[in-house]
């Protein structure tokens, strides 16, 4: 006969089969609809795809072509970059491929690389703009990068970098391997959007940019990553170009990142002088450039970043 206790243990292993079974459900509907929402309604998952998906068909370009250049970063050169404008003045000397994704940094871009050289694209120039604050940042963006930029071993490996807790950790692992929980601050905010009058204004209130270290500590951060960056280009055939895009009052910080790239025997290019920018050329958050100053930016990022493949290209035929 069997006792009332082995009765209510199978009674219990029984609810929770359901309710195991239950969850597991509700992961699948959360998942794919996920999965939906992403590819017909965010605009950037549309854009980082599109732009990645381009990349990947780069090819080395042959004797007398243009060389091809991957061109990578964040917000700054989203906005700050007409893109249009610089393959109409460039179209006769290089081939711009722009992957374009708001509040990356050094991180994201470092791993983003590694994965795009292993699918074997294969760019003469890699150009890398995002700023001085983001490129000292110890973090990664927490949403479509982890998914689209990285593989499990990269989420990892940066892990180990940013020295993160078991619990950071798994995070970073569930936001590569499943959408729902990489895109689930996205769709809280595009909820929130719909919900909060002027919400756009609540963020630029509370949004805060990295602080960027003082004295020895600048260096000591820049010229390593920098390093590192390079090697890994120059690993795969291409030549490394930082471009320090202007903000409002940086321009001694950009003196510190264009010293820490010569330092780093990486070539930089500072198309404009933060310093000959007036506030009427940024958008109100004193960061982003405002078409009058993208256009601007994008006319000196014309001339100058054509020079110096030029140079690099007759110093490599030598």
């Amino acid at each position: 006969m069997r006792s009332s206790t082995s009765g209510s243990n199978g009674t219990a292993l029984s609810y929770a089969k359901r309710l195991a079974g239950i969850c597991a459900i509700f992961i699948v509907v959360f998942e794919i609809s996920a999965v939906y929402l992403l590819k017909h309604l965010s605009l950037t998952y549309k854009r980082i795809s599109e732009q990645y998906d381009e990349a990947v068909t780069m090819h080395p370009c042959g004797p007398g072509e243009p060389p091809c250049v991957l061109m990578v970063g964040n917000s700054l050169l989203m906005y700050g970059v007409k893109l249009d404008q610089l393959r109409v003045m460039t179209s006769a000397k290089m081939n711009i491929y722009p992957i374009f994704l708001e509040a990356t940094g050094y991180y994201d871009w470092f791993y983003g690389l590694k994965r795009l050289f292993r699918e074997g694209v294969r760019p003469q120039v890699v150009v890398v703009g995002i700023g001085v604050n983001y490129f000292l940042e110890n973090g990664v963006r927490q949403d479509y990068a982890p998914m689209l930029f990285f593989d499990a071993r990269d989420t990892l490996a940066l892990a180990s970098d940013l020295h993160l807790d078991r619990t950071a950790t798994s995070n970073l692992l569930l936001a590569h391997s499943s959408t729902f929980w990489d895109t689930r601050s996205a769709v809280r905010t595009q909820i929130l959007r719909h919900m909060v009058p002027h919400l756009e204004d609540l963020f630029l209130m509370l949004s805060q940019t990295p602080a960027i270290p003082e004295g020895h500590e600048f260096e000591e951060i820049a010229i390593p990553r920098l390093r590192r960056l390079n090697g890994l280009c120059e690993a795969h055939g291409a030549k490394l170009i930082l471009v320090v895009p202007p903000t409002l009052a940086s321009d001694g910080t950009v003196s510190q990142m264009a010293f820490a790239a010569h330092s780093a025997g990486v070539d930089v290019s500072v198309p404009v002088d933060p310093g000959v920018l007036s506030a009427r050329f940024y958008q109100r958050d004193g960061i982003h450039l405002n078409p009058e100053g993208a256009a601007l930016f994008t006319s000196a990022l014309a001339k100058d970043l054509p020079d110096k493949i030029m140079a690099h290209n007759t110093m490599a035929s030598r």
